[in-house]
């Protein structure tokens, strides 16, 4: 069986990776300095799955049609990822592992011939340098279908593909999932704003309340969007209600439980990690999704607008904002 990783990045190049030691035949696509290091030294990943030096096919764009393609691309670039690569993944099964809403919806659109699958990672990676990805926190990664009645037997063969290499669960309500994830992904921002690990944010109060706060208002625009979100990460529909509504103190039980459960090495999120690549982050796509899903409905969302606001500053500044400052830049009058 013959699998394309479309961004071999940090989730890419693990699955890559894994794949790989499962005995696939894998080809990634690969860019600049990332690029010559796999093509000459192959893929080491480290960390929480053990060690492998995968000897994988590298390419800029595919130019065969593999078996099974996945689009592991930031969520900003998937839609040129795939135009880039439309002859070779029409046709075949296409598993869009990305953060944020839409993604594997948009895919699907752009390819109807093909059966498209949205995942959902939840174990922490970092793209340590060219060549080489890390595991800081092992996890499964969830499979939905796009269309679950069309493709169920699509989502049953990735799913046994997959699942051969790394922990795979899956689920017919991907959009709940995608919401679940969004509210995992609110440990984003902060770190990325600041230039500490999640671990280290959440262990000052004043961080913690803020992160707390902008989980709060994810919770609450998905309510009026009508999602029923899907169990993972130890979150749920009744403990993120619980959650939405218990007096602030309590609601901080949260973000520090999902700490612990990140463990002792410490965990930058993507965000932070592509600040400190110099690359354009996934900010929009994460507590932006929550700012466009609110206007939508008509909701407020001043917290994750101005995280938004403060990660967009950290980009084209180069520079963190102390912890001290972040409450008083996010509540400010307006």
């Amino acid at each position: 069986m013959t699998v394309a990783v479309i961004g071999a990045g940090a989730v890419g190049g693990t699955l890559a990776a894994a794949l790989d030691r499962a005995g696939r035949d894998v080809v990634v696509t690969a860019r600049g300095e990332h690029l010559e290091a796999i093509r000459r030294d192959g893929l080491l990943l480290t960390g929480g799955w053990g060690d492998h030096r995968a000897r994988v096919t590298v390419r800029e764009t595919l130019d065969e049609r593999p078996d099974l393609a996945i689009v592991a691309v930031k969520a900003q670039d998937a839609d040129r990822a795939v135009a880039e690569n439309a002859s070779a993944l029409r046709g075949t099964d296409v598993l869009v592992v990305q953060n944020g809403l839409g993604g594997a919806e948009r895919v699907a659109a752009a390819l109807p011939e093909s059966a498209v699958l949205g995942g959902l990672a939840l174990y922490a990676a970092s793209f340590l340098s060219p060549g080489r990805v890390a595991i800081t926190t092992p996890g499964p990664t969830i499979l939905g279908a796009v269309d679950a009645d069309r493709d169920a037997e699509a989502l049953a063969r990735v799913a046994s593909a997959l699942g051969a290499a790394v922990p795979v669960t899956t689920t017919t309500n991907l959009v709940g999932a995608q919401w679940t994830k969004l509210i995992v992904n609110q440990v984003n921002a902060l770190p990325a704003i600041t230039g500490m690990s999640v671990q280290d944010v959440v262990r000052v109060p004043v961080l913690r309340q803020v992160m707390t706060a902008s989980m709060r208002e994810a919770v609450v625009v998905a309510r009026a969007r009508g999602v029923r979100f899907e169990p993972m990460s130890g979150l749920g529909e009744g403990l993120l209600t619980v959650f939405s509504m218990a007096p602030l103190r309590w609601a901080e039980i949260l973000p520090q439980r999902m700490a612990r459960r990140m463990g002792s090495t410490p965990n930058p999120g993507s965000t932070l990690q592509s600040i400190r690549r110099g690359q354009p982050t996934e900010i929009d796509h994460l507590n932006g999704a929550v700012v466009a899903e609110g206007r939508a409905v008509g909701l407020p969302t001043p917290v994750n607008e101005r995280l938004v606001a403060l990660v967009h500053e950290v980009e084209s500044t180069g520079r963190f904002v102390p912890p001290a400052r972040v409450p008083r830049e996010v509540f400010r009058r307006r």
